[in-house]
């Protein structure tokens, strides 16, 4: 059996932020199973939580580094990541709107 390894995402240390969802836990363990079980995760996130702007914001700061965890090592995972994150984004921009839209752009900035 191999084990799996999650690490803690290197932006989210020495920040004040603490996680709400299990969303790098979950991503960081779909990752072992490639690029299908990354998009079939996603659809499954988001699709429950994209009514839910906290979530939703944390699952877009989730995709944004696992970008750059994959960024010049693994370049199918960045690039659905980059895929997936894109996708989300947009929807937060195209939905959120007053008290919403603010805590996402405090959060991720």
């Amino acid at each position: 059996m191999e084990t799996i390894h999650i690490t803690v995402s290197p932006d989210m240390i020495g920040t004040d932020y603490q996680p709400k969802t299990t969303f790098w836990m979950d991503f960081s363990i779909v990752d072992k199973f490639g690029v299908e079980a990354i998009v079939d995760t996603f659809n499954r996130a988001f699709r429950e939580w994209q009514t839910n702007h906290v979530y939703l914001t944390e699952l877009v700061m989730v995709l944004n580094h696992k970008i750059w965890q994959w960024y010049e090592r693994n370049d199918s995972m960045a690039r659905v990541d980059d895929k997936l994150w894109r996708k989300a984004d947009e929807w937060v921009r195209e939905n959120l709107h007053g008290e919403e839209l603010d805590y996402f752009y405090e959060v991720t900035n």
